[in-house]
């Protein structure tokens, strides 16, 4: 349990559920689940190595939530944890439904996730990532159909990608500053981190209203901006993640003829 608490759970079960959602819109439900076992393991991979990377800035944070940074669990426990996962999750990527195709894409994404907890968080390129790795996943499972990815759904995922990456550090903006983290959004601030967010809601609203033609997209994503200036900052990213269940459950019902093409 503390390795799964270690493994930031929530995003982590959030994501898979999307990839599941999306993989089911193409593929029968127990490959589905095989693909979104895929993404699990990477998200796990991802996860142990953002709290092994700022297990003391954690600390000196106070973090109680954290058991890496409270002694909980130890640095070993979690790196073998990491090894063994990341292990599993290249094999089922490259040899699963995924296929090489899809599971080199697949592990381009996990591999952004891991090269943002060591590098690039503390840059101004902080985003890219997070860009990179959203659009990948979906695409990912299309490639798995030995498809030709929509451009259109490579842009909604890598606006994601934006969305999920400015609101999840919102709430910890002021303690990044003081620990020496300077991405992109600790640079730019709350309000303007606000602003992108809501801009990239609405963006991806649009882009899948022009595929669903389901107009009701565009007034869930103003109130989400609503909804993100009016809540608590921690809300945020469970907000954006919120959203892009709607969004995918939205695009697999109403959509699934433009995602995946020959």
């Amino acid at each position: 349990m503390r390795l799964l608490r270690t493994s930031h759970l929530g995003p982590t079960l959030l994501v898979t559920l999307v990839a599941y959602m999306f993989a089911i819109a193409l593929w029968r439900p127990g490959t589905s689940f095989l693909i979104a076992l895929t993404v699990f393991t990477g998200q796990l991979s991802i996860g142990w190595t953002n709290d092994l990377v700022d297990r003391e800035s954690d600390r000196d944070q106070g973090r109680l939530n954290k058991p890496l940074a409270t002694g909980e669990i130890s640095v070993r426990e979690v790196s073998q944890a990491t090894y063994i996962c990341l292990g599993v999750c290249i094999i089922l990527s490259l040899f699963g439904p995924l296929g090489l195709r899809g599971g080199s894409v697949h592990l381009l994404g996990v591999g952004c996730g891991i090269s943002y907890n060591f590098f690039f968080k503390r840059t101004w390129l902080s985003p890219l990532p997070y860009l990179i790795a959203f659009s990948a996943l979906p695409s990912s499972i299309v490639l798995s159909k030995n498809s030709h990815v929509p451009l259109w759904l490579i842009a909604a995922g890598g606006i994601f990608g934006i969305a999920a990456h400015f609101s999840n550090v919102l709430k910890d903006i002021e303690q990044d500053r003081a620990s020496g983290i300077l991405g992109a959004p600790q640079l730019l601030g709350s309000r303007v981190s606000l602003f992108i967010t809501g801009t990239s809601l609405v963006a991806i609203s649009i882009i899948l209203n022009s595929v669903t033609h389901i107009s009701l997209l565009i007034p869930m994503a103003l109130l989400a901006i609503l909804l993100l200036f009016l809540l608590p900052q921690r809300f945020g990213f469970r907000l954006i993640m919120l959203m892009a269940i709607i969004d995918v459950g939205v695009l697999v019902t109403a959509g699934t003829a433009s995602i995946a093409h020959p």
